[in-house]
């Protein structure tokens, strides 16, 4: 069993992550969106694939990474 992540680890591994996915302009953005502005992540995350199939979840991840791989 892996030893829960300190703080700074989420949060280095968080920007990574954004990094990656978003790049150095937009993860930024996205950290500036979430400071400003009221924001409930359990709710957001509730409502985030409301009304789509596992597959259809899936399917789209696939696409978005085979994309992603094309253009690295």
């Amino acid at each position: 069993m892996r030893t829960p992540m300190t703080d700074s680890e989420i949060r280095s591994y968080g920007a990574a992550a954004l990094m990656e996915s978003l790049g150095a302009v937009d993860a930024e953005r996205f950290i500036t969106l979430i400071l400003r502005e009221p924001f409930d992540y359990t709710q957001w995350r509730k409502s985030l694939f409301e009304g789509r199939s596992v597959e259809d979840i899936s399917a789209a991840a696939a696409k978005r990474r085979e994309e992603a791989d094309r253009i690295d």
